[in-house]
């Protein structure tokens, strides 16, 4: 795309305002990928300043903002939509979760539709583990598959990691943890922290709209409950998972700590294990958020029987 004629002017744009000729673009990724930043220089603002490096949460409610870009083919109008990260510092995934769902929920009522997504990874990680992996599965689960061909899948932080060493974590990254996402139609890209680096990334995407994403069709078509969306799943086992090493932790801890003569360390380890009992509520309460209530199971069993035997029913 030839560079555009003048300074860029974003707007920032309710989902309810969204009108049908917008290029709609949702950036995803984990807290600290670099999204706000992404956006940023993408669209030319002053306030880059306010973005982090760090793995404090930059945003924590969905931002989209408009902008009218000039290219060889006339101007056309953009939305860029800033998503927060699940292991936001400021909230927990499962409001994380509803947030993202309300605002597709939201846009596709209104039969407007993504023309794409980019999902932003650190190549400065040195393995794949908590937070990126969480985030990676979770996208997974709330596109589905046939979307995956609009989605460019994009590394940042060139700048903090030998070259060689990046190079190899991209082999690792596109022939494990990405494979099926390429397989799917995914590309790859990388961000250089520049104007026309992130808008290699954006031009890249396919004309062709997103689609339905699998979350939208579940809670919009089919009428399931966030919980029960696959999306909500993968979030609820992952949950179970941390409830169980929390518990683990304060097992460990409390032995420690009772065969423990030292006074010193005695007082390290229960503050320590203060700190994990807090976050154990804080999942137990997730984990309780999602589970579906006995009135809601007997009706999703009843509705699956009755779909069935209409399905099997000779007219």
């Amino acid at each position: 795309m030839p560079p555009s004629t003048g300074k860029l002017v974003a707007t920032k744009v309710k989902p309810t305002n969204l009108l049908a000729d917008d290029i709609i673009i949702a950036v995803m990724g984990p807290t600290g990928a670099g999204k706000s930043r992404f956006i940023d220089i993408a669209t030319q603002q002053a306030h880059t300043a306010n973005v982090g490096h760090s793995l404090e949460s930059c945003t924590s409610e969905v931002r989209a903002v408009r902008f009218q870009r000039t290219d060889g083919n006339g101007t056309r109008s953009y939305v860029i939509v800033d998503t927060p990260g699940f292991d936001d510092t400021n909230k927990p995934d499962t409001v994380i979760l509803a947030l993202i769902a309300n605002w597709l929920k939201t846009t596709y009522k209104q039969a407007v539709h993504l023309a794409g997504i980019i999902y932003l990874h650190r190549i400065s990680d040195n393995r794949m583990a908590g937070s990126p992996l969480k985030n990676l599965r979770m996208f997974a689960k709330l596109c589905g598959d046939d979307p995956l061909r609009n989605v460019i899948l994009a590394t940042t932080m060139w700048d903090r990691v030998d070259k060689s060493k990046g190079e190899e974590r991209q082999r690792e990254l596109e022939g494990k943890y990405w494979k099926d996402m390429r397989d799917h139609g995914s590309q790859t890209r990388r961000f250089g922290g520049s104007f026309d680096s992130a808008w290699n990334i954006i031009d890249a995407i396919p004309k062709k709209t997103i689609g339905i994403l699998l979350l939208q069709e579940e809670l919009v078509d089919l009428k399931r409950q966030l919980s029960e969306t696959q999306a909500g799943i993968a979030l609820y086992n992952q949950l179970q998972k941390l409830l169980a090493e929390h518990k683990e932790t304060l097992r460990k801890l409390r032995e420690e700590a009772v065969g423990n003569n030292d006074e010193q360390l005695t007082k390290a380890l229960n503050a320590e294990y203060d700190t994990v009992q807090r976050k154990l509520q804080g999942t137990f309460e997730q984990v309780a958020g999602l589970k579906l209530s006995w009135i809601r199971r007997i009706a999703l069993l009843f509705g699956r029987r009755s779909q069935i035997t209409s399905n099997t029913r000779v007219g």
